[in-house]
């Protein structure tokens, strides 16, 4: 637990975007997560959550499948094709939680998978967890 609470190299917080269609989860998922101190971006399809990730180079991507206009699965295609965005780590979140949905989004390089309803601590957890790797990681470079 007391890793929870180190001081971090870097003084500004992660960057973090939330892609989802529910305006309901995003407001959770964002106040939630803005308490934890992480910057948060949100997008409401794919579409719009491409278009923030280039322009706002996030540290970690949150992503929904189903969404209108451009799936998640679609987003994450197009950001391993995109040179600036290919590393970006990204998390599942989403309500499909069969083998193969999972097998399907692992496929595309996501870095874990959430299942809704969302458990905020291991949702906290896996961030803290993906963050942490990709830093120690860019450091190995």
């Amino acid at each position: 637990m007391s890793g929870f609470f180190k001081s971090k190299k870097n003084s500004s917080p992660a960057k973090i975007l939330v892609v989802d269609d529910e305006p309901d989860c995003i407001s959770i998922v964002q106040g939630r997560l803005e308490w934890s101190h992480y910057e948060i971006i949100t997008a409401a399809n794919g579409k719009e959550g491409l278009e923030k990730a280039a322009n706002e180079k996030p540290d970690l991507v949150l992503l929904d499948t189903n969404m209108p206009i451009m799936d998640g699965h679609e987003m994450l295609e197009r950001m391993r094709k995109d040179p600036v965005l290919k590393d970006t780590p990204v998390i599942m979140v989403t309500a499909l939680c069969e083998a193969q949905d999972v097998t399907a989004a692992s496929s595309f390089g996501i870095s874990d998978y959430v299942t809704k309803p969302i458990d905020f601590a291991k949702l906290v957890e896996k961030i803290s967890n993906t963050l942490e790797q990709k830093t120690s990681g860019s450091a190995k470079k």
